[in-house]
C-alpha cells in the first residue's frame, strides 16, 4: 500500500464538536483538506455554516448540544440521512477558563472560594458531553465495526497546572487555575481507556489526543513564560496539531487504541 493511502480520509463522515471554536475549526479543516465529509457540531450555528461553506468536500453544519441525549440523537439521525454512515469522531467541545479570558476575579478562582456550580457545568460538558457523543454516534460506529474516536483532552490532564505562569511581571497572582478543567481532562483520558478495551472488539478504535497550548492572543509576558518552560521554547499554533489528527484518524493508525498521544512542544517531559 502506498503510504499516503495511509493518511487519507477520501469518502469518510467525520464529526468535529466544538467546530465554531478555534481548534474546533482547524481540525474541521484539517479532515476536509485529507479527504473526509465533515459535521460540524456545535451551539453556534451560524459560525459552523460559514466554515462549512469554505470546505472542500461536501460538508455540513448542525446546531446540538452535547450536553443533550435528544440533541445528539437528532443530530444522528440527520448524518446518517445526510451520509449513510459515521467513521470519525472527535470529541473537542470543552468549556476551558482562557488565559486571555479569566472566568472571574482572583478570590473567587481560588480553589478554596471556586463555585461548585462552575465546577459542575465544566465537568457536564468535558466529561459527559464526551460521554453522550461517544455512546450515541459510536453506536452507529460498532454497528459497522469500523470507526475512529479521538478525544481531545489536555496536557493538565497529565500534570497539575503551574499557577506561577498566571502572574504579571510584578509576581501578582492575576488568577488561578481552577481544578476543574485538569480534573476533566484527566477523566477524559481514563474514560478514554475504558471505551478503548470495550469497543475493540467491534473494531472501534478510541484515542486520545493531549495538547499542549496554543497562542491565542494571550498576553505578551505570559506567551514567553509558557515558552521558557517548553522544549521547543515556543507555544503551539493551531496548525500544530494538523498532522496528529490526520494520523489517529486514518489507517495510519489502525493498530493503536487506548493510547494518549501528546503533542505538546515537550512541556510534560520536565
Amino acid at each position: 500500500m502506498e503510504i499516503n493511502r495511509l493518511f487519507s480520509l477520501e469518502g469518510k463522515v467525520a464529526i468535529v464538536t466544538g467546530a465554531a471554536g478555534l481548534i474546533g475549526e482547524q481540525i474541521a479543516q484539517t479532515l476536509a483538506y485529507s479527504g473526509a465529509n465533515v459535521v460540524l457540531l456545535d451551539i453556534e450555528l451560524e459560525k459552523c455554516i460559514e466554515i462549512a461553506f469554505d470546505l472542500p468536500t461536501e460538508s455540513i453544519a448542525i446546531q446540538a448540544d452535547i450536553c443533550s441525549e435528544e440533541s445528539l440523537i437528532n443530530a444522528k439521525n440527520e448524518i446518517l440521512e445526510k451520509f449513510g454512515r459515521i467513521d470519525i469522531l472527535i470529541n473537542n467541545a470543552a468549556i476551558n477558563e482562557k488565559v486571555e479570558n479569566p472566568i472571574d476575579v482572583l478570590e473567587s478562582t481560588k480553589f478554596e472560594n471556586f463555585p461548585s456550580e462552575m465546577f459542575q457545568q465544566i465537568l457536564n460538558v468535558n466529561i459527559i458531553g464526551t460521554f453522550n457523543c461517544c455512546k450515541i454516534f459510536g453506536s452507529v460506529m460498532i454497528n459497522n465495526c469500523s470507526g475512529s474516536i479521538i478525544n481531545i483532552a489536555s496536557t493538565y490532564g497529565i500534570t497539575a497546572p503551574d499557577q506561577s505562569l498566571y502572574k504579571d511581571k510584578d509576581g501578582n497572582q492575576l488568577f488561578y487555575k481552577s481544578p476543574a478543567y485538569p480534573t476533566s481532562k484527566g477523566a477524559v483520558i481514563a474514560f478514554t481507556k475504558y471505551l478503548a478495551a470495550y469497543w475493540g472488539h467491534n473494531g472501534v478504535r478510541v484515542n486520545t489526543l493531549s495538547p499542549g497550548g496554543v497562542e491565542n492572543g494571550q498576553n505578551e509576558y505570559f506567551i514567553e513564560k509558557y515558552s521558557e518552560r517548553t522544549p521547543l521554547k515556543r507555544m503551539a499554533d493551531k496548525s500544530d496539531y494538523n498532522g496528529a489528527i490526520v494520523f489517529l484518524a486514518s489507517d495510519a493508525s489502525s493498530y493503536m487504541t487506548g493510547a494518549n498521544l501528546v503533542v505538546d512542544g515537550g512541556w510534560t517531559t520536565w
